[in-house]
Formats: structure tokens, sequence, C-alpha cells
């Protein structure tokens, strides 16, 4: 029956529309369904670990499951990526390179300029978008890392959190690192898990992977056939270099040779396995001042011993990676699929510099040496310490550039050692190996070929538009070709990088690198030239010997940084910069009983480089309240106020250094205890406790707790998740307040800005960017 001209809601409708269901036919819609047979996709990416650290690459870590990976898949030997995480992460996610993404740097910054967006924007297309566009279940679970961290709260838009962004499901954290014990947040879905304490024995590595199981068993559970992407993105291995007791027992006393030796065997190890061609070269150990590491031999014996213990934390990490995969791998063989699963593995860049020559107590103590290089309070002196959930170690360079065996340099920089990563994929049913493939690739690939190489694996097709808007096309190029076929070259010819200054250009087996050295000219690079083909390893410059290539490519990498929004080159004191609006995060604030512990980079905002008071508003003290009123960090660097025994206590953790002072007994009616921070120079500050006005006692010289610091962000009556005080939380656990606290106010002063300040500003950023 025609449908009359004056109804509405019918338009587009295929059935037939009548007075009544007896004459009206139905018609029905479907969501997008996958090809039949589609794989599923498992992509495993790795934070800051090296060319070198896992079995199929040279090392002597035990990886049982990467290393069957390897026997039945493909190793890409000159896989790249870009020097930093979310760059990485944004162009993987993409096939965009990354300042076109709109992450030239790590999402830690907001200088204001297109490159530097560090949000994905609305008309960039994700993987998961893609995936689940064709039929695809969508998960992700771990580190993200592609939101400015002014928007990780749970008062800001959620544009570019993994729910938004094409995920069905997300598990993980937001930040660029975490603590593995005492995570500062984490967020399911798009919510915070508001979680108080962690159970005993907690991991966040297993926490991810049963969490990414759960996804996978509840799905089949309902839907037999659907294929699904998961997106295993491991806060492994960036620092704090934290391990399970069982893992860190396995490498007790296994690197007591020290890092060159373990150089040394590795390379052996990769020539041996047919890595690199026959004549490559390992340079002994880097000499560049400020990326240099130590001969091992010149080390004393308690440098070695302790040093050693750094590495047998890595190397424990490593293993619970590879466990971790072992168990996915084996949920998928009980449900019948591991066949037809695409596993892809890697890192987003290379092995790190960032716990300097000596390591550091705690990954964040760095930012105290800012103004204080002589500062030694971050040497622990409990070495048995090192690895467990009481400290958040980092280790030597030393160990980053083993990571990196054979190339120079670390994180960071566009030389090998930043940018060549190990990469491993499987696909037994679509990519089987024949008797005469050895499985290795030498052809050149690069991040942002992974998004377009797996559709085509898949067979899927990527829509042209996002939200109405034009899709950016993809940068990156399938490479399938080569995976499917030994003798094949690789379509991706040439290829640009840059990070704050770093720069480098890859053109068929040339590539053009240059290091920026801060205070220098930064758009005056000098540039290095390789025959990365004859010299894998880039020790060999030939500039001087071919300055017409060198002008060549130099122009070349000119063009392409136009092309992808590159410019304007950033400094440090362009990383510093924040948006104004960001000023609303420093104006005072009151805070409630109840409130859920606030967002890390929210509540440092409260505190950092600047005068500060906290008063806590008590509706009257009476003799035998007690617990904490609040507390602000973990065993990485905080403080707490509390009352216990009718004392009033205030703890600094100044980066797992803990000191306390004590008030005199209290009277009853108290009402407002007072914590009053006072900043002094080379980064000191003094407290002073004040009980209804009066001084009481203080602490004096203390390290400002600066950088990212404190990690676990302001609770309210409770010491929630990582306990600033290690003592305090064994005999007490949260301690919550007993009394009538009424709120809690922060009055922040205005950033002290001595020059003093505004360098550590910008050593932070520098620091941020290595």
């Amino acid at each position: 029956m025609p449908v009359p001209s004056h109804a509405r809601g019918y338009e587009g409708f295929t059935g037939a529309i009548g007075r009544t269901t007896a004459d009206a036919t139905p018609e029905w819609t479907y969501p997008p369904t996958a090809p039949d047979g589609a794989p599923n996709i498992i992509v495993v990416l790795i934070d800051d670990m090296g060319y070198s650290d896992i079995g199929p690459f040279g090392s002597e870590i035990e990886t049982p499951t990467l290393d069957r990976l390897a026997a039945n898949g493909l190793r890409l030997t000159n896989y790249h990526t870009t020097p930093l995480c979310s760059p990485s992460r944004a162009s993987l996610l993409t096939g965009i390179n990354a300042h076109r993404a709109g992450f030239g740097f790590v999402a830690n910054a907001d200088p204001g300029y297109p490159g530097l967006r560090l949000e994905l924007a609305d008309d960039v297309l994700t993987l998961p978008e893609i995936l689940r566009a064709n039929g695809y279940a969508t998960y992700a679970v771990g580190k993200w890392h592609l939101v400015r961290d002014a928007t990780m709260n749970p008062a800001a838009h959620r544009d570019s959190w993994p729910t938004q962004r094409g995920f069905d499901r997300y598990y993980g954290s937001l930040e660029g690192l975490n603590s593995f014990y005492y995570p500062n947040q984490l967020v399911s879905d798009s919510s915070v898990v508001d979680i108080e304490e962690y159970p005993e024995g907690y991991y966040l590595t297993d926490d991810l992977t049963d969490k990414a199981i759960s996804y996978i068993k509840d799905l089949r559970a309902h839907d037999a056939a659907k294929p699904f992407f998961l997106y295993f993105a491991h806060v492994a291995m960036h620092g704090p270099l934290q391990a399970k007791p069982e893992d860190l027992a396995r490498y007790r006393g296994r690197y007591a040779e020290g890092w060159d030796k373990l150089r040394q065997n590795r390379f052996a190890d990769q020539l041996a396995a047919g890595l690199f061609p026959e004549g490559t070269q390992q340079k002994p150990r880097n000499t560049e001042p400020g990326y240099e590491a130590a001969e091992w031999d010149s080390l004393t014996p308690e440098e070695q011993r302790r040093f050693a213990r750094y590495m047998e934390v890595y190397a424990g990490m490593v293993d619970s990676i590879d466990q971790s995969l072992g168990r996915l791998l084996d949920t998928l063989e009980q449900l019948g699929e591991l066949d037809n699963t695409i596993v892809l593995f890697t890192s987003d860049n290379g092995g790190t510099a960032e716990g300097g020559p000596e390591g550091t107590r705690t990954y964040f103590a760095e930012f105290a040496h800012i103004t204080d290089p002589d500062w030694i309070g971050d040497v622990p002196h409990d070495e048995e310490l090192i690895g467990t959930a009481k400290l958040g170690v980092h280790y030597p360079r030393g160990w980053g550039q083993a990571s990196n065996t054979p190339f120079r340099f670390y994180k960071g920089q566009t030389f090998a050692g930043g940018v060549r990563v190990p990469f491993l994929l499987s696909w037994p049913k679509g990519l089987p190996r024949t008797a005469d493939d050895d499985g290795i690739r030498h052809e050149y690939t690069y991040v942002t070929d992974l998004a377009p190489t797996l559709l085509e694996l898949a067979g899927l097709r990527r829509p042209s538009v996002r939200n109405g808007l034009p899709a950016k096309d993809f940068d990156g190029i399938s490479a399938v070709e080569t995976l499917r076929d030994p003798r094949a070259v690789s379509k991706h010819t040439e290829q640009y990088s840059e990070m704050v200054g770093n720069r480098g250009f890859y053109r068929d087996g040339w590539k053009l690198l240059s290091l920026y050295e801060p205070g220098t000219d930064i758009d005056a690079p000098r540039w290095q030239l390789f025959d990365v083909r004859a010299d894998p390893t880039e020790l060999h410059d030939l500039s001087e010997q071919f300055p017409e290539k060198v002008a060549e490519l130099a122009a070349a990498w000119d063009d392409s940084a136009w092309a992808n929004t590159v410019f304007p080159l950033v400094t440090r004191q362009d990383l510093a910069r924040r948006r104004p609006e960001e000023g609303r995060f420093s104006a005072p604030v009151r805070l409630l009983p109840g409130t859920p512990t606030l967002e890390r980079y929210r509540s440092q905002r409260l505190i950092a480089y600047r005068d500060f008071t906290i008063d806590a508003e008590l509706a009257g003290y009476q003799p035998g309240d007690e617990g904490v009123l609040v507390a602000h960090g973990d065993p990485l660097g905080g403080y707490v106020l509390y009352i216990e025994d009718d004392r009033v206590l205030f703890g600094l953790n100044s980066y797992g250094i803990y000191n306390t002072v004590a008030s005199e007994p209290l009277a009853a009616g108290v009402r407002r205890i007072t914590v009053r921070a006072t900043v002094r120079p080379r980064l000191r500050a003094d407290f002073v406790i004040e009980i209804d006005g009066v001084p009481g006692p203080r602490l004096r010289d203390q390290i400002q707790l600066v950088g990212m610091s404190p990690w676990t962000g302001i609770s309210v009556g409770v010491d929630a998740r990582g306990p600033v005080s290690w003592e305090l939380r064994e005999r007490r656990g949260v301690f919550r307040y007993t009394g009538d606290l009424r709120a809690i106010t922060y009055t922040p002063g205005p950033i002290q800005v001595p020059r003093q300040t505004i360098e550590a500003v910008e050593r932070e950023a520098e620091f941020v960017a290595e």
C-alpha cells in the first residue's frame, strides 16, 4: 500500500507499510559483518624495548612464546618506528605519519601547532574504526598515551579516548607510563576505576592479560564467529622497572658480566641467526657526551653489583611479557582459533637512556637533578629493593645500549638505536612458511605500513569518510608482497623522521641523520650520511664523500617536513608551553570527603613550582579521632597529612626517601590544620604545619616534587592506591579518617619563575623528549 505523502519517518524503508501488519511487509537492517573466514588480529606493542631484548633477535632472556612465533612466522629485521611512544602509537593505529596525525611529540606537551595537536583529529581514521566498520569486535588493553595529559581527567572531553576512537572496550592507563604495583589511575571503557587499594599480589601486566582474555571469552560466549581485533599495548618495558618476585628470582646473578659482554654475546647470536649481512660491525660503546656508557670493567665492584640488579629486573619484565602472550595464545588454541589469528609483536621505539649513567632510585628522581646534579638521594641503600613495589627504579643507560644491540643511541634519537626495533608476525593459515623460507625479511618497513598491511591481509576495505569529513589517506604502504615473497622488494622507498630537532631521511638504502644538540640552532642540522645496506649500524659517515647525496636528501627532508606539518621545529622552551585555559587547574579548590582520587596532572598543577597551602577543615577534633586527612602520591614520591595518637603528622616522600614531623598533642575542638609550603632556590621547599593558625612542626630544605611526581593524585580522608609511607600502610592500611572531616582546600600561589625554575621546566621537557 502506498504511504500517504504527509506521513513522516518512513523514508528509506524498503519494506511495505499498511495501516496494520496484515497489509505490511517488514524489513530489517543489520550492522556490517566481516567476510567469511576473516582472521582475528592481535597487535602486541611493547614500550621502550630495544632490538635485541627477545630470543628471536639475539637475547638470552627466556621468551619461549616468542621463539615459537618466530619459528612458525616471520621476523622483519629492518622494521622502523618513530623515536618516541605517542608518535609511534598514532602512526601504528592510523597508517599516517606522526606529525600529520598530530603527534610530533608525546602527549605531555601542548605548544599549539598542527603537527603537535597531541590528540587524534576528527579526519583521522583509526585501525579499530576501520575494522569495526568491517564487522570486527575491537578491544584495547594497556597504555594509550594518545590523549593530552590535560584531558586525562574525568571532567575533560573524551574525543581522543580509546572508546571514542573505535574500540568497543578498553581497560588500561591513559598515561605514558605507570607503576606496575600501584597504577595511579586505571580506566575501564570511558570511566575511571574508582579503587582505593589494590589486592595483595597485584601486578599490572597480569591484570591487563586477565582483562584481554576475558574480552575474548565474553565475545565467544555470545558470538562464535565474529572476528576480533585486540590491541595489547603493554605498559612494560617503560620505567619504573618493577618485576614480580618469581620473575626477578629467575634472573638473579645472570648479568654479573656486564653490558659490554652482553652486547658482544647478543650481536654474535644475531649474526649467527642471519639478521645482518656478513661484515656488519658493532661500535663498542656510545661515547658521545650525554649518551656515553662506561666501560663495565671501569666500574667498582659495588657499582657492578648494583647495576646488574637493574638488568635482572628488566629481564624479569620481558619474561613476564612472554608469559602474558603465552596465556593469550593458549586461550585461542583452546577456542580452536590460533591458526586463523594474525599475531603481530613489536616495540614503539628503542631502549632508553632515561635512567642516566648510574640508574635511579625512582624514575621521577631524574627531575631532582635538574638544578642539583650532585644530589645523590636516589641511590638505593638497600639493593634488595631494586625492582620491588617499594621503589620505581630505572636502569643505567649502559643497559639501554645493550637493549639496542647492535645500534647506536637510544629512544628519542633518529639513529637506529631509537627507531629500529624487533618485529614478529605470525598467521599460520594465511602466511604459512614453506620449507625453503627461513622467515627472515630484510626489506625496509615503517610503522605506518602496519595498518594497510593488516587490512590487505584480512581482505578489508578502508572507509573514505570519518564523521562526515574526508579521511586523511594512508602514508604507509602495504608490505604484504614482501611478507609473502622473500625475494620481493619493499615499496616503501623513502621516509622522513623528526623528534625535537633530531632528524632523519631514508631513501633507497641511504640514510641522512642529524643529532640535535641543545643550545644550538635547531634549524641548522649537522648531517651525517650512511649507506645502511652495507653499514646497517650507521658507523661510517659518508657525508664528506658524497656531498651531492647529502644535498639531495636534505632537500627531500625539507619537502617532507612541509608536507607532514613538521614545521615549526620545537625547542625545549616550546614544549614547556601550555594553553592559557589550563590556568583553571591552578585555581583554589575545595574537596569534600568521598571525592574520588584526583587525576595525576590535575593534582600536580596545584603544587608544581609554587607556594601552596592545604587546609583541612574539621568539625571539631575529638581525642581518639585518627586517620589520613589528605594524601598525594605513592612510593615514588608524595606527601601525607594524618592524625595518630592525638598528634598531627606530616610525611614527605622525596622520591623514595621519607621524612616526617609530628605536632604536640592536639587539644579537643581543633578546627583547622594547615600545611604551608614555600619554595626555595635550587628547587627546594620548606613546610610548616599550623594548627588553628598557630605554627607548629617544620620540614626545611626539602627537594620539591616536580615533573610527573607525585604520581598518584590527591585523595581526601584516606591514602588511596599506592602508599606515600610504607611503614604507615603496613601498620594501618589506607587509614581512613574516623573523625568529622568537612573538606580539604588547596590554595596555590603563583608559579615561582626565577631562572633556576625556568631551567627546571625546560630540562623537564628535555627529559620527556629523551
